[in-house]
């Protein structure tokens, strides 16, 4: 058993957004196999908080890939692990 995963809203939208493009682009199968993977990641990550690199920004913010298109930005505490927000690769980080 590892920490409390805890979801922002924003986290949560993004999950849904993704998988929605991805059934829509592909089939519910292959967004099943990725919210798959995303909840396998998160799972690990409850249990080893550490295991991805640290941001930039802070030893506290860590973060995380589901897969070469999509990474995840986590914020490890005491009693649990706040996934922050999804990021698909390919977008633009510069608006």
């Amino acid at each position: 058993m590892g920490l409390k995963l805890v979801f922002t809203d924003e986290a949560t939208e993004m999950l849904v957004s993704i998988s929605l493009f991805i059934e829509q682009k592909w089939s519910l199968k292959h967004a099943e196999n990725f919210l798959n993977k995303c909840f396998n990641t998160f799972d690990k990550v409850a249990k080893q908080p550490y295991i991805f690199k640290a941001s930039l920004y802070s030893q506290n913010i860590r973060v995380g890939n589901i897969s070469k298109q999509c990474a995840f930005y986590y914020q490890v505490t005491d009693t649990e692990i706040i996934i922050l927000f999804m990021w698909d690769n390919r977008q633009n980080p510069i608006l």
